[in-house]
Order: C-alpha cells, then structure tokens, then sequence
C-alpha cells in the first residue's frame, strides 16, 4: 500500500500555514522537510501546521514537527499546531510534545489568536 501525504501552503496575516494531510512518517516526513525553506518566515511571524487532515504521525513525523518549531524559532518565530485530531493529540501528550507545542482548535483560531512579536 502507497502511503500518501499532501501539503498545501497558504500565507495568512499571521504568517505561513502548512495542511498537512495523511500519513506523517519515515517515509514521508522528508516531503514536509523540504517544504520548510521555501517558506519565508519573518520575524515576529506564526507558522501554523494544520493537521486536520492527519491520519497517522510516526516518530519520524514527531521528528520533522520538531524540525518545524526549530525552523520557525531560528527565524525569530512562532509555531502553532492546528486541529490535532485526537488520536495524534494522544500520542503527543504522551511524549511530552503537548508542552512543546501552543494548540489551536482550527487554522483561524490559530491566527485570531496570534499577535507579532519582535522583529
């Protein structure tokens, strides 16, 4: 079986948005890696990972959100996580990652909620 996973990136006020939908593992974590540069954070910004569309996030997946949230804070950002279905929340609190990542309960309570910071 294939597994799939999509990315769909969108600017906001707030900042840039990541959709991230279906399977986040080994062999997939790569294609949200890559997607990272290309993103043009600014200080002061929010990158926002949407997971509504998430159907399973591995180690691996763990691994690249973390990747994220040291991307988005070398470039004097935030990180939000958005719409974390239950059964990743689960898994997240469970190693920890729930302190680690601010949720929002969908993409634009993430950027209501958001207010600039230095830059």
């Amino acid at each position: 079986m294939t597994k799939h996973l999509t990315l769909r990136t969108r600017t906001t006020t707030a900042g840039p948005v990541i959709e991230i939908a279906g399977d986040l593992d080994y062999d997939t974590a790569d294609k949200v890696r890559a997607a990272l540069p290309g993103l043009g954070l600014r200080p002061g910004q929010q990158l926002v990972l949407d997971l509504a569309g998430l159907s399973f996030c591995d180690s691996s997946g763990i691994t690249v959100l973390i990747a994220a949230r040291n991307h988005a804070l070398a470039a004097g950002a935030s990180i939000t996580l958005a719409a974390v279905p239950d059964r990743v929340s689960r898994v997240f609190r469970i190693v920890g990652l729930a302190q680690v990542f601010p949720t929002h309960p969908t993409a634009a309570a993430a950027e209501a909620a958001w207010r600039p910071t230095g830059g």
